[in-house]
């Protein structure tokens, strides 16, 4: 296994120095693992957005209510979530609450499929509650939880599945493929710009 982006560990180290945890999460723990190049990275943390700010003066706080902050580390493009659940959503978009925790494995129920939902550290150490590396070693797309729900919650999903099979060459489970076919009409609640973006992902 080729060793994390310094970056990375870079950004680990001074995480811990200030009492917290990263970690690699999403596409670029999933393309690390694999093997693939990673340049625009997604980090996970313990830390909420206002203990960030006491150590992250490069930072962009935009968006931190939401939990998330950006950092521009050329050539890196990096964005950093805090652990946090969900409460419903009731726009085929946005959860209604968020709420920040320290728990990753309640942060991973959140998440879209099992693939992206693997949390390494700086150290190598992977935490995978959803058998998602069983299934990069399988070739499969798979929802974390029930397939319908999780189309529900955020229709998008249902693009984001089919670019990630055709991008690694995977092929969609049965049970994920099934909700896709039955509610692909989910996608009108979208902004058509929305869909248009996703599509045009590679």
């Amino acid at each position: 296994m080729m060793n994390p982006p310094k970056v990375f560990l870079d950004y680990s180290s001074l995480y811990k120095e200030h009492g917290f945890s990263l970690y690699m999460i999403g596409g670029t723990s999933r393309d690390y693992l694999l093997g693939l190049p990673v340049n625009d990275l997604d980090f996970v943390t313990d830390a909420t957005p206002e203990e960030e700010r006491t150590f992250l003066d490069n930072a962009n706080f935009t968006f931190a209510k939401y939990g998330s902050i950006h950092i521009d580390c050329k050539p890196h493009s990096i964005d950093v979530t805090t652990f946090r659940e969900e409460g419903g959503y009731d726009d085929h978009r946005h959860p209604q609450s968020i709420r920040f925790i320290r728990d990753m494995k309640a942060d991973s129920l959140r998440r879209d499929f099992t693939i992206n939902a693997i949390y390494v550290d700086a150290e190598g150490k992977i935490y995978d509650f959803h058998d998602g590396l069983s299934d990069l070693e399988k070739g499969i797309i798979r929802f974390i939880g029930d397939p319908r729900t999780r189309i529900k919650e955020d229709p998008l999903r249902i693009l984001r599945a089919e670019r990630f099979a055709k991008r690694l060459g995977f092929r969609i489970d049965e049970a994920s493929q099934k909700a896709i076919d039955e509610l692909r009409g989910e996608l009108d609640y979208l902004n058509p710009e929305k869909v248009l973006m996703e599509s045009k992902k590679s």
